[in-house]
């Protein structure tokens, strides 16, 4: 008999293709950097194109979908970021800096150790969105959408982790959960400042 669990990557999928996607059509629709990280951007398509190699490598399919999608539609973000003045020269460095040491681990220590080095790759990833962040003093233009379909993703995994006990994926979930929070939070408190400061009809 087959497991309901042992669908949750399904769900877990489901969340992360279109997780960009709210992302993006905020940026277009309101122009509104604040807070939103290039570096986040550029990394999380750095990270889903290295996991892309990696599925490709180890002849899983299916997971092909969701790094696809990530790949591209961060990609996409990073050019509306940067066509709106975001990139600058000190964060890529860091940015080129990683997908060296990517490339390296696949170089010298093949399959294995590219993907020993991407189970630390979501933390290097979220880092500079929580920084920037906490760091804007407005952060409006941050989507609440994208980091709900990210929470939900990351969610099932750690679930899916708790019941294979993958330690990896317990990880990358308990991470990617306490980010979430952390960014919603701040969204959160944003978004009441912003209504508390709204000017009051006239009655």
């Amino acid at each position: 008999m087959i497991d309901a669990l042992d669908y949750i990557p399904v769900a877990a999928t489901a969340f992360a293709v279109p997780e960009f996607m709210p992302q993006i059509l905020k940026l277009r629709a309101t122009r509104d950097t604040a807070g939103v990280s290039w570096p986040w951007a550029a990394l999380t398509s750095l990270n889903n194109a290295a996991w892309l190699a990696y599925f490709a490598l180890a002849h899983y399919w299916t997971a092909l979908i969701p790094s696809c999608s990530a790949t591209v539609l961060a990609a996409t973000l990073v050019l509306l970021l940067s066509t709106r003045g975001q990139a600058r020269l000190r964060p890529s460095i860091p940015v080129g800096v990683w997908a060296a040491t990517l490339v390296a681990a696949y170089l010298v220590l093949g399959r294995t150790g590219l993907g020993a080095l991407l189970t630390a790759a979501f933390v290097v990833q979220v880092a500079p969105s929580i920084w920037t962040a906490y760091r804007t003093e407005r952060p409006t233009g941050i989507s609440s959408g994208t980091w709900l379909l990210i929470l939900g993703e990351l969610s099932c995994w750690l679930t899916f982790g708790l019941y294979k006990s993958d330690p990896r994926l317990i990880t990358l979930g308990l991470t990617g959960v306490t980010a979430c929070a952390l960014m919603l939070a701040r969204i959160h408190r944003t978004s009441r400042r912003e209504r508390r400061a709204a000017p009051r009809p006239a009655t």
